[in-house]
């Protein structure tokens, strides 16, 4: 996931380093970018999302774009990420369910309890975050570490992929594999690490799908 907030303070070197750290996640080969930037404006948000789709065109590496159904369709997205506040799963599926030029449209969603995922596995979701798994500033709002053990309920309450979120990191990742986890979400470990391939190699090596 992105957050250009950790990328420095001021807005236009931001979005340039935000852009190098996409190309960065695509060479490196992450499954997804998750475009999570909610405080720029619609045409910002809408370049940005334009600009890592055609980073990502030809490769393995899927643009997913945060609450903005309408931009991710506009620029070619993958899919579209909703938080629980946001447009409801079912209604974007029934949507998708409609339109048969987008029947291979992502629909994700973020929940924080057992109850909350299988609700958006009923609504038709694809797959869903669960956390905050460990602690971390950015998921502090949504109160304190779940741990891995809730996280290995989630897991084993739903059919559909669970990624784990929260204060995700290499020495940790094992864990969220053994508890089930089909994947990470994480802004600091992709969007900072140094060498983010060999971040990725030693990651795969656990597991398979990275979301980023």
């Amino acid at each position: 996931m992105t957050d250009r907030h950790l990328l420095g303070s001021e807005e236009e070197a931001r979005l340039s380093a935000l852009r190098k750290a996409i190309r960065r996640a695509v060479t490196a080969e992450v499954d997804w970018v998750q475009i999570r930037e909610k405080d720029l404006s619609g045409r910002q948000l809408s370049e940005l999302t334009r600009d890592a789709v055609a980073v990502a065109a030809g490769t393995s590496t899927r643009i997913i774009v945060n609450d903005r159904l309408d931009i991710g369709l506009g620029v070619g997205a993958a899919g579209v990420h909703l938080g629980e506040e946001s447009f409801p799963v079912a209604e974007v599926v029934r949507w998708r369910k409609t339109d048969e030029t987008h029947a291979h449209f992502l629909v994700g969603a973020s929940c924080h309890s057992l109850a909350a995922a299988q609700q958006v596995e009923r609504d038709g979701a694809d797959y869903v975050f669960f956390g905050p798994v460990f602690d971390t500033p950015a998921k502090r709002q949504f109160g304190p570490p779940q741990g891995v053990e809730r996280l290995e309920e989630v897991c084993e309450g739903v059919r559909i992929p669970v990624l784990a979120i929260g204060g995700i990191t290499l020495e940790n990742a094992a864990e969220c594999l053994r508890a089930g986890a089909a994947g990470l979400a994480a802004i600091r470990l992709f969007q900072e690490w140094p060498d983010l391939s060999t971040a990725v190699a030693q990651l795969r090596s656990g597991f398979s799908p990275i979301c980023q």
